[in-house]
């Protein structure tokens, strides 16, 4: 056998990728956003793929082997519409969050013991949740929830709030009266700030954590519900990478609020977004398919087919067996997939 420099020569490319199963078999996707489901590499070193059924069960699953390995029942009142993971930098652990929108609850999990250690019931006055997140200031943990008004314009809708993990809301953010779809964080080592980033109608927001002010709206002549986004630090450049209901892929100068590159892709609602190693940019579409976008030259590369309904949400993880592989998740039962470089697999005599 060749050395690892030789597999991760294979192993890097995305042309290869198939469809080699579906991990799942009662996973359930209802709403149209990013984020249906989690999947990453633990303290422990171990893989999980953490997802929720119609039964509003929220179920861990051990990638390494494909097994059910922790079951939570009746987590919510309603059915799900988000999990995130995040690493707990200051304790050492793995978090989830859980998101039920039309309960307008938050749960927060500690992944080693299943414990819930925040819950935060009836988090908005009026309308729903769609995002949370949790970001590090300080040497503590908060997090950060999102506001959906139940009407098209923003007069009902609420500030992002940002809540410790006693459940105490600490403040609300400045500028944030919106209908608001994605919410994430990102610190710039360099400057050593803190924002927050929100996806919203018609344009992307992000905001100075520490000061509680907005930094820099994003806003293109077309408009749109923007559903995901990426920071991509590439060289000198930090790139703000976001999906949008019109069908277009933006690609903002993050700090100075530029539109770099606007790619046209042939659907109209585009849902999550995957980067793959800094050059090409998969993106999943209301129409069953998976596009691979050379970020380059904003050219469509690759078609992936196999699911049935609309796609929602897409991760990427390295499992040794099959080395870099692309996992997507489709609307109502359209489950969990697996794709694999076939090469790698072939390679390895898998």
């Amino acid at each position: 056998m060749e050395n690892n420099a030789d597999k991760i020569s294979i192993n890097n490319s995305p042309f290869n990728l198939k469809l080699l199963c579906e991990l799942t078999k009662s996973s359930y996707g209802n709403y149209d956003l990013d984020n249906t489901f989690a999947v990453f590499k633990t303290f422990d070193n171990l893989l999980y793929l953490i997802y929720s059924t119609k039964t509003k069960s929220i179920i861990c699953l051990d990638l390494e082997n494909k097994q059910v390995i922790n079951e939570i029942k009746n987590h919510h009142k309603k059915h799900l519409s988000n999990l995130r993971h995040f690493f707990d930098e200051i304790n050492k652990r793995d978090l989830i969050i859980s998101i039920s929108d039309r309960d307008n609850n938050v749960r927060l999990w500690n992944v080693k013991t299943w414990d819930c250690i925040l819950n935060i019931p009836a988090i908005n006055n009026i309308g729903y949740i769609c995002s949370a997140c949790i970001i590090r200031d300080s040497n503590e943990n908060y997090l950060i929830s999102s506001n959906c008004s139940m009407f098209h314009d923003n007069d009902d809708s609420e500030p992002l709030k940002i809540f410790n993990f006693k459940g105490d809301k600490i403040k609300e953010i400045k500028e944030s009266n919106e209908k608001t779809f994605f919410v994430d964080t990102y610190y710039d080592i360099k400057t050593s700030k803190n924002y927050i980033i929100t996806g919203n109608n018609n344009y992307l927001k992000s905001y100075d954590y520490k000061k509680n002010e907005l930094f820099h709206k994003y806003f293109d002549s077309d408009t749109g519900v923007h559903i995901s986004i990426i920071i991509n630090e590439d060289k000198e450049i930090i790139r703000l990478i976001e999906s949008c209901s019109d069908g277009n892929i933006r690609i903002w100068n993050f700090h100075s609020a530029e539109l770099l590159s606007k790619i046209k892709v042939d659907d109209d609602w585009l849902f999550g977004i995957c980067l793959w190693n800094n050059d090409y940019l998969f993106v999943a579409c209301k129409d069953k398919i998976i596009r691979l976008i050379q970020l380059k030259d904003g050219l469509i590369v690759k078609y992936l087919e196999g699911h049935q309904h609309g796609i929602f949400s897409m991760k990427k993880i390295n499992i040794p067996k099959y080395g870099e592989c692309l996992l997507s998740q489709g609307y109502d039962i359209d489950q969990i997939k697996l794709w694999v470089n076939e090469d790698y697999v072939s390679y390895l005599g898998n």
